[in-house]
């Protein structure tokens, strides 16, 4: 169940939509640095790209006090008139944005892709919050901030942001969908590490959600490992049915030989469960993951399922 606050806050949204008002959130200034978990409206549209069409280009914002970093990808035919989906794609854990960009390829795509860069944690590697390991820093908070900063920039449709990650930055695309799934309007990990460290998990709307892991996962375990607190994959999917209250049973089906998919009735969740596969990426062709393909390549069914949702 939601706590008061977000109740409260369901209200008073449907009350502005009965009278007729915004439901758009302005960031204040002069207001406490939180993450904003609402659409905001954009204003980069009409205005030329601060950065080179058809490149992938390193920029930095400040967030928490700290200087972050990321590069952006606008496609090649990027036109300031037409507002653009924009996918978050984030790293692993000892992983880069380059990294990352090369591994899930939404470059390719007619989207303004963004792929974020980790702090150093503590143990000297790159990570995300909500794992044991992770830098003292406000991670959703610097996604807000960079959402902030990419929609004064540029023609982002705030109704089509999406996130989706591997490994720790999966785990981390989860503790979004806990903390923005009103602002952020689907969510896709891969091999994502769900740790306890993610903290409590009350999202103020059901959140959309495609799950990509191998059974053969020797990093982040399919059956889960009690000992860092890693749930078994059937254990959080059934959470995640149960907040966005889905019938408790999925139905399953192949369409392929060795993937197995699973989807729940009455909301928007859904399980690949990729047999034999490891801690990868699944790609049909070699990539930064592994030299071995999979049978399927999660990148475009991610694609597809995150455009089907939009906020509304």
């Amino acid at each position: 169940m939601p706590g008061p606050t977000k109740h409260l806050r369901r209200v008073a949204l449907a009350v502005a939509a009965a009278a007729g008002l915004s439901l758009f959130a302005v960031p204040m200034a002069s207001a406490a640095p939180s993450p904003i978990d609402s659409p905001v409206r954009t204003t980069g549209c009409h205005r030329p790209s601060p950065v080179p069409a058809g490149a992938t280009t390193p920029r930095t914002l400040t967030s928490g006090g700290l200087t972050r970093e990321y590069t952006v990808h606008v496609p090649a035919r990027y036109q300031p008139s037409r507002p653009y989906p924009l996918v978050l794609s984030f790293h692993g854990h000892k992983r880069t944005s380059k990294y990352q960009e090369e591994l899930s390829g939404f470059s390719a795509y007619d989207a303004i892709s963004v792929y974020p860069q980790g702090l150093v944690g503590t143990d000297g590697e790159s990570a995300w919050t909500g794992a044991p390991y992770s830098a003292a820093a406000d991670d959703v908070l610097f996604t807000s901030d960079l959402l902030n900063a990419l929609q004064r920039e540029l023609c982002v449709d705030s109704r089509r942001i999406y996130a989706t990650g591997k490994s720790n930055g999966g785990g981390f695309v989860g503790v979004l969908a806990c903390r923005m799934p009103g602002r952020i309007a689907a969510f896709a990990p891969v091999a994502g590490a769900f740790y306890p460290q993610g903290g409590e998990c009350e999202p103020s709307r059901p959140a959309p959600i495609l799950d990509f892991h191998g059974t053969a996962d020797k990093t982040i375990p399919y059956t889960g490992n009690p000992a860092k607190g890693l749930p078994t994959l059937p254990d959080w999917l059934a959470a995640w049915a149960d907040r966005n209250g889905c019938f408790s049973r999925p139905i399953d089906y192949s369409p392929k030989t060795d993937v197995t998919v699973q989807r729940w009735l009455g909301c928007p969740l859904q399980h690949y469960r990729v047999e034999g596969a490891g801690h990868v990426w699944p790609s049909t062709e070699p990539n930064n993951d592994s030299a071995t393909p999979t049978v399927i390549n999660a990148t475009p069914v991610i694609w597809n399922f995150l455009l089907a949702h939009r906020l509304r």
